[in-house]
């Protein structure tokens, strides 16, 4: 495929804002528990229009348990429902909005390359990929929408080479938004508002709002990798590091939705150490923590949104870099350094 120009378009200096609230109809495509709540946060900014219906991809941990706690507090003029259909049923001819949270996903990928006509498109987050998504949009080279992890052979490059083309092409029309909770550097939001693309913050207002549901009693929140169970680092030092925790007392461990299996049996047959049940995002189970408690994490999503939540509260949200030794071949150095990004303020008990 040969590489076209990008598509640019003059910007002020300063990102403008979004006008709100908005009119109109969004469907949205959300593949894991966080896209849920990211949709539904999206929606109570004002930022989605006066209807959002958001379609939950079939099969996936975690996502109908969401669901289910989420449905008891909707927001007006939010429906979830089944994706069935797939994506094709999901996406309307009716709707002014088409929004995801993977548009790194080859299946997202090949439905939205069908005509967006005049819609908006509309990312949310999708954890720290959703970072990396956005340095791919903000380059001045073309570059393929492909996961660092997944690169995948010529056919999926190409792919993702479309979908850049066709992304940076709606951004030039106006024509998409990203609505974040993530802590992006200025830099970056100068350089995307530079080629059409608008960026809405959100602090979780809607969660916030919402009653605490669960407190825990133990001083040590541990917020489950999936980065052993990806192949990324090893098992053996990440299950010691979570074992030495418990040296300053008892521990909860709130698993990744892909971790099972011998790893989890380990922990939990720890005196110190209660391994949680995988139902909600971790947003959701620890807003209620006590001052005096604190979160320890690997490089994860959660830290920047834990830190937003529970801002204020004396509640401590580490996180720990990932020790060289740990990781595997099958992580990059450019992927290692991604993925590391999430640990922005040094915590008191490394991983080492």
């Amino acid at each position: 495929m040969s590489q076209l120009p990008a598509p640019r378009r003059a910007h002020p200096a300063a990102p403008r804002a979004v006008a709100r609230p908005r009119h109109g109809r969004a469907t949205f495509w959300v593949e894991s528990p966080l896209q849920l709540l990211s949709a539904i946060e999206a929606h109570t900014a004002g930022l989605t229009g006066d209807a959002t219906a958001v379609n939950l991809r079939p099969g996936v941990a975690g996502l109908e348990s969401t669901r289910t706690t989420l449905e008891r507090a909707l927001p007006a003029g939010v429906v979830l429902r089944e994706g069935i259909g797939g994506l094709g049923a999901a996406w309307g001819s009716h709707h002014h909005r088409w929004g995801v949270g993977d548009l790194h996903s080859g299946q997202v990928q090949r439905a939205l390359l069908a005509p967006l006509g005049e819609r908006e498109l509309v990312i949310i987050d999708d954890g720290l990929a959703t970072l990396a998504l956005l340095e791919q949009l903000a380059s001045e080279k073309p570059v393929p929408l492909v996961r660092q992890s997944a690169p995948g052979g010529s056919q999926r490059r190409a792919l993702g080479l479309a979908m850049w083309h066709l992304t940076r092409a709606r951004a030039a029309a106006g024509k998409v938004l990203v609505v974040t909770a993530m802590p992006l550097p200025q830099a970056l939001r100068r350089r995307l508002a530079d080629v059409g693309v608008a960026v809405e913050g959100h602090r979780f207002e809607w969660l916030r709002a919402q009653p605490v549901e669960e407190t825990f009693s133990e001083p040590t929140m541990v917020v489950g990798s999936a980065l052993a169970a990806d192949g990324l680092i090893r098992e053996e030092p990440y299950l010691r590091w979570v074992e030495s925790l418990t040296e300053e007392g008892p521990l909860s461990y709130f698993p990744h939705r892909r971790e099972r299996g011998d790893a989890l049996a380990r922990l939990a047959a720890h005196p110190r150490i209660t391994v949680r049940p995988n139902t909600v995002p971790v947003e959701m189970r620890l807003r209620g923590l006590f001052p005096g408690q604190r979160v320890q994490a690997l490089p994860s999503t959660a830290i920047p949104s834990l830190r937003l939540l529970l801002g204020g509260r004396d509640v401590r949200v580490h996180g720990s870099r990932v020790p060289d030794a740990w990781w595997t071949a099958a992580a990059s150095p450019e992927l290692r350094a991604h993925l590391q990004s999430s640990v922005l303020s040094p915590s008191p008990r490394s991983a080492e």
